[in-house]
């Protein structure tokens, strides 16, 4: 998770420049694009910190954040202007993420302490 935190810190910033460089078709839309991956990039390091906390709760977060990329991935390969690639980039980390986060070990390490 950190990886994908980074990636979207990343893309703020190429987002931010383009925004101040790059003359836009709709500057609304453009800000709106941006705060958007902000919000993203703030949701997935608080999980990928929940996570390294072992905190019970991130797990079902990690697995929302990885059903969000699938469906980005899936729409990264229709359409007109379709990118297989950035979708295959973003379906095959995603599809390993679900399946690390249903394994019994990760499981066990994430469950809520027994409350006495």
């Amino acid at each position: 998770m950190f990886l994908e935190a980074l990636a979207l810190v990343a893309l703020v910033l190429v987002l931010v420049f383009d925004i101040l460089t790059q003359p836009a078709a709709s500057v609304a839309s453009a800000i709106a694009l941006t705060v958007l991956v902000v919000i993203a990039a703030v949701f997935v390091s608080a999980v990928a910190v929940a996570l390294a906390r072992r905190s019970p709760w991130s797990r079902g977060a990690a697995v929302v954040w990885q059903l969000v990329q699938l469906a980005i991935a899936v729409g990264a390969f229709q359409g007109v202007t379709a990118q297989p690639a950035w979708g295959w980039a973003i379906l095959v980390p995603s599809v390993i993420a679900l399946i690390l986060l249903f394994t019994r070990s990760v499981m066990i390490i994430l469950r809520r302490p027994d409350v006495e």
